[in-house]
């Protein structure tokens, strides 16, 4: 892992104490409420539905277990909502009902306290921890390296990657120096510090795109040209929202000692150009899209003009990259540890004979690695009870203790709200397994029905017109099967609770919208939306089946669709792939019968 230098540690604690003052000055009245704002905002502190959200940048997505702990104590002394506020949060959310099981059933909606949630940006959220106590959290954070800086505002956020990086057998090159770079580069750029709208990265080091980069402001990913020389292709444009777009290649090849100054131009013209006087045309996407050439001459224009005329300032050199470089070394491997093929498929298949769950675990949770003696492991923070991506303060410091023993002391936050552990050797994998189950977080799910995406939804956040969670906690309690869910197979199901998709409901091969009807809430499904993987295929945004579904419909809806797969399906053929040879029609006639079997009159969204 990067280890922070000297000026990196002053820079975060200077910052906290910077904060402390400014909370103290606006506690004290001496600073307004206007005033104060943009400067918790820049540093993490949201106002949500009932309590303010805090949200802690992880760069990258890694974690060592010593900031890992540190998660945990703010989860466990922090994040507890006074009596009154909690109360309130309850009766509101009350009001609005639940949603139904099949049996008649209520699940009844869970507002957790003392917990951590892992987001799709590789980032950390707290939804309780009071303002009175920021600044305490704040300096919990800066002992350990981490902070809360422009993971809000408008401003380049939180720099996201693979969550495999620097393991995966399909890799370029490891993205994670490079990301470390630009992290370096984009915090308190004095130029870029308020943009028309937020602005997000995300990099690529593999063949394959685990990083959803065509959906992100900009998207880069390593790739070698003919003569074998590194360098990027440059995506711009891409996002998510009221109006999903797909990035538009600026460059095809970019050498990537230049990145940092091309970058500079993409963000320049961006800040000169883009809108300001309508929030939602502001981002990027709608400049690329409504520009299209021109906008990309004018970042070669100005590109070129860095490079003449100031000199290309920020050319990295091979003496930063290899400083970088070297704080993301492998871990040393104990030697007398080294597994021959035979030997790991030996042990492996043992394991497996003596218990079906953990072959499933292994084919589903645990990936290959560049070195043959380990494997990438994911711990599943999907289960019934919880929400997606979740997680208690005991259980942060179980993973902490798991990332010691079986990972190097590293843990990585995924791209769907999960975390893995990197360096676990192959001989471990039997004994890890038994404790993470132990824990309740070896369920082998990874990437199959239930390890859905979901954002906070109407839960928590002022935004949302629907509550996300209790639909999650509903499609969750109806494939609890794990026969049921390994015979459906992989299958991508995001739901958001408003039309800022932060679920990345456009992305789903089942997507999930919540809607808001006079006041009441609804749910928009879309099929067929990829992230760009190699199990979606390109990238793209799934398509409306038809008019919204009422909350007590939704899961049914759902499982009309999934029971068309089973009927539709050939010989091991996926989801998404049974979509795409017969078509959307079959799956929206079976979703729009719900309506028909709950007898009401048929809505528009």
């Amino acid at each position: 892992m990067y280890q922070y230098t000297d000026f990196d540690r002053q820079f975060v604690r200077q910052r906290a104490a910077q904060f402390r003052d400014q909370l103290q000055r606006y506690q004290a009245g001496t600073l307004g409420g206007d005033e104060f704002k943009p400067l918790r905002l820049q540093n993490g502190w949201y106002i949500q539905r009932h309590a303010p959200m805090l949200r802690v940048a992880v760069p990258y997505g890694e974690l060592s277990s010593r900031q890992v702990r540190v998660l945990a104590r703010i989860a466990r002394e922090y994040d507890q909502p006074s009596h009154e506020i909690f109360q309130g949060a309850v009766a509101a959310q009350n009001k609005l009902g639940s949603i139904q099981l099949r049996d008649g059933q209520a699940i009844a909606s869970r507002l957790p306290t003392g917990y951590a949630h892992f987001t799709t940006r590789q980032n950390v959220q707290y939804n309780w921890i009071p303002l009175t106590q920021a600044a305490d959290v704040m300096d919990l954070l800066a002992s350990v390296d981490m902070h809360g800086i422009q993971t809000s505002g408008n401003c380049i956020r939180n720099i996201t990657t693979d969550a495999l990086a620097g393991v995966a057998v399909d890799e370029v090159a490891d993205p994670r120096p490079y990301a470390e770079i630009l992290r370096q580069w984009s915090t308190l750029h004095p130029e870029f510090a308020f943009l028309p709208r937020k602005f997000k990265i995300a990099i690529s080091g593999a063949r394959e795109d685990r990083a959803a980069t065509h959906w992100h402001d900009v998207g880069l990913h390593l790739v070698r040209n003919g003569a074998g020389e590194l360098g990027f292709r440059v995506l711009a444009g891409g996002g998510m929202g009221r109006t999903p777009v797909i990035a538009t290649t600026l460059r095809e090849f970019l050498p990537w000692q230049q990145i940092l100054n091309y970058l500079e131009a993409v963000v320049r013209v961006y800040n000169l150009w883009g809108r300001r006087d309508n929030i939602y045309k502001a981002r990027i996407k709608i400049l690329v899209k409504a520009e299209g050439q021109r906008y990309i001459d004018e970042v070669e224009a100005e590109y070129a003009r860095i490079l003449e005329q100031d000199g290309a300032p920020h050319t990295i050199s091979e003496a930063e990259l290899a400083r970088v470089s070297a704080g993301f070394v492998p871990p040393a491997l104990d030697a007398s540890t080294t597994c021959s093929d035979e030997k790991i498929a030996r042990i492996l298949r043992a394991a497996a004979e003596d218990d079906v769950e953990f072959g499933r675990w292994i084919q589903q949770n645990v990936q290959a690695h560049q070195n043959p003696d380990l494997r990438a492991v994911t711990l599943s923070f999907k289960r019934l009870g919880q929400a997606p991506g979740d997680a208690t303060a005991d259980q942060l410091d179980a993973v902490a203790e798991l990332a010691d023993k079986y990972s190097a002391g590293e843990l990585r936050v995924t791209h769907d709200q999960n975390l893995l552990l990197p360096w676990v050797r192959c001989d471990q994998l039997a004994e890890l397994w038994r404790e993470a189950r132990r824990l309740g977080l070896a369920k082998p799910n990874i990437r199959l029905l239930t390890d859905m995406i979901a954002c906070p939804g109407g839960d928590f956040c002022d935004l949302a017109n629907a509550r996300s969670l209790t639909v999650a906690e509903a499609i969750t309690a109806r494939y609890q099967d794990l026969d049921e869910l390994h015979d459906l197979g992989e299958i991508d199901l995001h739901i958001s609770g408003c039309i800022n998709s932060c679920g990345h409901h456009h992305s789903g091969h089942i997507g999930i919208l919540g809607v808001d009807k006079d006041g009441q809430e609804w749910y928009q499904v879309t099929l067929g939306g990829s992230d760009g993987s190699a199990l979606s295929g390109a990238p793209g945004a799934g398509k409306v089946v038809g008019p919204s579904f009422a909350a007590n419909e939704v899961t049914e809806a759902v499982e009309a669709v999934i029971d068309t797969y089973r009927q539709q399906r050939s010989q091991g053929e996926t989801f998404i792939d049974t979509l795409k040879r017969v078509g959307h029609e079959p799956f929206k006639a079976a979703a729009n019968a719900v309506r028909v079997a709950t007898a009401r009159p048929t809505e528009t969204a």
